[in-house]
């Protein structure tokens, strides 16, 4: 086993934090893949440079068994050795559209909870099965939010997705606790981030959306991260060395 190559496997990474993760995993020795509705030829060109390599899917995720079916091939077509770790980053979300639940569309709140919440659990099923004999460290990290662990009006479909996720990974946490070189889990809220969802809040009927006060304010006041420093603080605790000790996290926590 390669103590330098490292493999990583992130969705949502055509933008905002997705994207700046991909960014600064682009490094000599590891490989990245990732899902996203668009490839980046930015990244392909800075994979280049970097000595990293990458594979890039064009992939709708609330198709997520064909995604999670073509990851399960895609890795075992490697080696069991070949790898130091493997981490797979559920990142992709998607906040449909905002107001109450009785006022939903089906299939916009449908691609929603598959997009959050579905596609997480396919993908982190096929990674783990398709590494389980890797003498590799294994990491899932789930990419979740605040809103999955406090309720907000006009966002039943984002927050269950949210809510959901963090209950699996306490699930899969149990499970691999019993397996041998069982996967670390960790489902971590970034804090709150200047992305293009937030531009989709602010944005909000206010009629529709009673906080929508609340998030014009952080905007103002200055308290969002930027993508480039969420991305900094998400990787830096997948490289913590008690990473999973807690199931479900927050960054700004510790």
């Amino acid at each position: 086993m390669n103590t330098d190559r490292h493999l990583y496997i992130i969705t949502g990474a055509s933008r905002g934090m997705g994207l700046a993760m991909a960014r600064q995993l682009l490094k000599p020795g590891h490989t990245l893949l990732t899902l996203a509705r668009r490839p980046s030829d930015g990244l392909s060109q800075q994979a280049r440079s970097s000595g990293a390599a990458i594979t890039q899917w064009p992939a709708d995720l609330a198709d997520s068994a064909a995604a999670a079916a073509r990851l399960t091939a895609w890795l075992g077509g490697f080696d069991a050795r070949y790898f130091a770790s493997a981490s797979l980053i559920n990142n992709a979300g998607v906040i449909p559209a905002i107001g109450a639940l009785r006022d939903a569309g089906g299939p916009d709140l449908a691609n929603a909870l598959r997009v959050g919440l579905e596609a997480p659990m396919l993908l982190t099923a096929a990674f783990l099965h398709a590494t389980r004999g890797w003498p590799a460290a294994r990491k899932v990290l789930n990419i979740s939010s605040g809103l999955g662990r406090r309720a907000m009006a006009s966002q039943a479909g984002y927050c269950a997705a949210k809510a959901g996720m963090d209950h699996f990974t306490r699930c899969v946490a149990l499970d691999e606790a019993l397996t041998p070189n069982g996967a670390k889990v960790c489902s971590l809220a970034p804090g709150v981030i200047d992305t293009d969802m937030q531009v989709q809040l602010r944005g909000a009927d206010a009629a529709a959306f009673p906080d929508r006060g609340h998030f014009e304010r952080m905007k103002r006041d200055r308290q969002l991260t930027s993508p480039e420093e969420a991305a900094h603080r998400v990787l830096a605790w997948l490289a913590r060395p008690d990473f999973g000790a807690e199931p479900v996290a927050d960054v700004r926590g510790g």
